[in-house]
């Protein structure tokens, strides 16, 4: 009986890692959405960092938007983000593919990148991003 629970341990420690990263198959929409807002707050921290915008819908009040994106240490190797690359009040514009439960969520891991909108300064850009031609802006 302890070597089958022994042996049942080891296995479950061995499938662990295999469990602790999740894929998005079916979660987010195909198509890009662009969002334009003010920074409210930045988390760099890994696994996946998150970006929260003010957007203004189309009444003009203040939608409250979470981005997510890659790892504190993945956006500070590739694109030498810290944490003062983006600042309370910054307005940014944003490219990303939302979620389809229409939750104000957008998931910036693929087809995405951040503009500064004040300078046009891109500072961030996944491997297989094209410029939408007639994206849904918000």
């Amino acid at each position: 009986m302890k070597k089958r629970l022994l042996t049942f341990l080891v296995c479950l420690l061995l499938a662990a890692p295999l469990l602790a990263h999740h894929g998005d198959a079916g979660r987010y929409e195909e198509n890009v959405t662009i969002l334009t807002g003010s920074v409210v707050e930045v988390e760099l921290v890994d696994p996946h960092s998150i970006i929260v915008i003010d957007v203004p819908n189309d009444k003009g009040q203040n939608v409250r938007w979470q981005a997510e994106l890659g790892g504190r240490n993945a956006l500070a190797k590739n694109f030498g983000w810290n944490k003062s690359t983006l600042k309370f009040g910054d307005k940014i514009t944003i490219t990303g593919r939302r979620v389809k439960s229409g939750a104000p969520y957008i998931n910036l891991t693929e087809k995405a990148n951040v503009v500064l909108s004040d300078s046009g300064k891109e500072i961030f850009r996944t491997p297989n991003y094209e410029a939408p031609a007639a994206a849904p802006q918000k």
